[in-house]
């Protein structure tokens, strides 16, 4: 639904995207309407008239299922249920179902189920006497628990065995991190959009062999692979999750420890698809994210991909609007040194090697130095430690004291 005086051409392309999403739920799109009003209708979105439209035309083509491309609030989700005599689902739900379908490891599977309960539980209602019959169950239920409270507990019971698990898993993540800081490397991940072609990429640029398929969120995982520069440096590099106009909150939430990688690291790797339509678009709605995860502040560089099949036009305005970028086709290799130059640029200008005197009293920052950088010299001389090493530049300057 777009409001009057929004952008219509927008919200087609919204609409397009939701229809592309829905085919790789495993529905077959069959009809999508455009929906223009002042202001959501606080009981059935669309409004009355609308809805009575709408209701005749499913029933006309027979839909099993009526997908919106807002978010529904739970008395919405049910009005509308009861008038299309289907299910009804929003773009949340949507994207928490194709995630549950992609999500091959057991964190990833944790992780979206999370995401499912946090998204169900403020729709749990009880249905007639089935959920609202007085139980007394013994160890579940007390006297007088309905059955829609036994079903919330038990959701939050849930929740909370699977945020332990979550947690356990994301100390690994961390050992695995710090033992990836102890290696000196520095740090570059690809992120961008979902079906950008980040993965065919990423295993250009490393030899890996990380799934690649044409179809939305292939990838939920988190890899990490050595990358040789031309230079002669080593760095590593990270695949990411594919991100997504409005990517519902529950879902960032509970890939968050997942999300946090891509905020740790030196260098982003922006992928851009230059085929799609609206690439400008695709490019604020993973800054967005970005900034959700609080990785606004890392450096950026923006690579245009799919130019074997993008408009030669297009790929020279988004080069020259968006300075500093560069273009690639990930699928035949072309122009992937222009890539790698950059990633080699980007990392020199976000790490800074210097040379410090550590007081021998402080080997606690020498420690330090060991896991934030790359100790390229170390040397004990009589006033304290002499190190050189290369850090994050924002690291760099929490030493400027200790410059010799």
């Amino acid at each position: 639904m777009v409001r009057d005086g929004g952008k219509v051409a927008e919200g087609d392309r919204s609409l397009d995207e939701l229809q592309l999403l829905t085919d790789t739920a495993g529905s077959e799109p069959v009809e999508a309407v455009l929906v223009r009003r002042g202001r959501p209708d606080p009981a059935t979105f669309i409004g009355k008239g609308k809805l009575s439209e709408l209701v005749a035309e499913s029933h006309m083509l027979d839909i099993d299922v009526v997908v919106f491309d807002n978010e529904l609030s739970p008395a919405q989700q049910r009005n509308l249920q009861q008038a299309f005599q289907c299910d009804v689902v929003d773009r949340v739900a949507l994207i928490l179902d194709i995630f549950a379908q992609h999500a091959h490891t057991h964190e990833g599977r944790l992780q979206v189920e999370l995401a499912q309960h946090r998204y169900r539980l403020p729709r749990l209602r009880g249905k007639g006497v089935e959920l609202s019959r007085l139980g007394a169950g013994i160890g579940t239920r007390g006297p007088g628990e309905t059955k829609l409270e036994t079903d919330r507990r038990r959701i939050l019971e849930r929740m909370s065995k699977i945020e332990r698990e979550l947690k356990e898993a994301s100390r690994s993540r961390d050992t695995r991190a710090k033992s990836r800081k102890r290696s000196g490397l520095p740090m570059a991940a690809i992120v961008g959009y979902t079906n950008a072609g980040k993965s065919t990429l990423f295993n250009r640029l490393t030899d890996a062999h990380v799934l690649v398929e044409d179809r939305l969120f292939a990838t939920l995982g988190f890899t990490v692979r050595r990358l040789d520069l031309p230079d002669g440096h080593k760095a590593l590099m990270s695949d990411t999750v594919g991100f997504v106009r409005r990517l519902p909150h529950e879902l960032v939430e509970a890939f968050r420890s997942t999300l946090d990688e891509a905020a740790d690291a030196d260098l982003l790797v922006h992928v851009v698809d230059a085929s799609d339509p609206d690439p400008d678009g695709q490019i604020v709605a993973v800054r967005d994210v970005l900034t959700e995860i609080g990785a606004a502040a890392v450096p950026e560089i923006l690579v245009f991909n799919k130019i074997d099949v993008a408009e030669p036009a297009v790929v020279q305005r988004l080069l020259t609007v968006y300075e500093g970028s560069v273009s690639v086709s990930a699928l035949t290799g072309e122009h992937v040194d222009d890539v790698t130059g950059a990633i080699v640029n980007g990392l020199e200008a976000a790490t800074a090697t210097v040379s410090l005197l550590i007081p021998y009293d402080r080997g606690d920052l020498v420690a330090t130095l060991h896991d934030a950088g790359e100790v390229l010299d170390e040397q004990h001389a009589e006033a304290g430690t002499e190190i050189k090493v290369r850090l994050p530049a924002a690291t760099a300057e929490r030493f400027a004291n200790y410059l010799r």
